[in-house]
């Protein structure tokens, strides 16, 4: 298990971290880009993990050439009400929560996600985690989410740690990014406990 105690605080990304949701993201990505018209290319979509998605569906469109055919509001709403009908069925907990229940009450703990608060509350619920954690900072709740280092900030300063007291547990680029941005320990899910990342498995 990784060593913890040098740190103040612990952060932790939610999905492809905490919680293996690869297939719920799949399918709601899919159906919300087939709705709107907007195609599915799965390198692209892995590169964006961890971006909220109102900026996903931004960067789709730029990338891909095609128009918002409807308000982002509209569209972002769509995918969260996907995402809550359909993560009783697609979402459980990683390996790491473990490493969080081992230091529930022993260290301040913080989930900071590129994911809407309401969207990720939500999916630690199914999943049994959402009690360990007093601090769930989603991208709503700061100015610049991830790559940008506001999210994991927030999460230190709610934990009343300073951030080069903190860890964070991420297995995206940008998320890493951010991370390290912050000042924080950046620990790499993928390496260090072998975690897979990616939603999109096909084209």
């Amino acid at each position: 298990m990784f060593d913890v105690t040098p740190f103040c605080g612990l952060v932790f990304d939610m999905d492809g971290t905490l919680v293996e949701s690869g297939p719920l993201h799949e399918i709601a990505w899919r159906e919300t880009l087939s709705k709107y018209a907007l195609p599915v290319d799965a390198r692209l979509m892995n590169s964006l993990a961890g971006v909220p998605t109102r900026e996903t569906l931004e960067r789709v469109s730029i990338e891909t050439g095609r128009p918002l055919i409807a308000p982002l509001d509209e569209m972002n709403a769509f995918k969260e009400a996907l995402v809550a009908e359909l993560a009783p069925r697609y979402v459980k907990p990683t390996a790491l929560a473990d490493l969080a229940r081992q230091y529930q009450g022993r260290l301040p703990m913080a989930v900071g996600t590129g994911a809407y608060t309401a969207e990720a509350r939500v999916i630690l619920q199914h999943c049994g985690l959402l009690s360990l954690f007093d601090i769930v900072i989603g991208a709503d709740q700061v100015s610049h989410p991830k790559p940008a280092p506001d999210t994991f900030l927030a999460c230190a300063s709610h934990m009343g740690c300073a951030p080069v007291e903190c860890v964070v547990f991420e297995d995206a680029d940008l998320g890493l990014e951010a991370a390290r941005a912050a000042g924080m320990r950046a620990v790499d899910v993928r390496i260090e406990f072998q975690f897979i990342n990616d939603y999109f498995l096909t084209g």
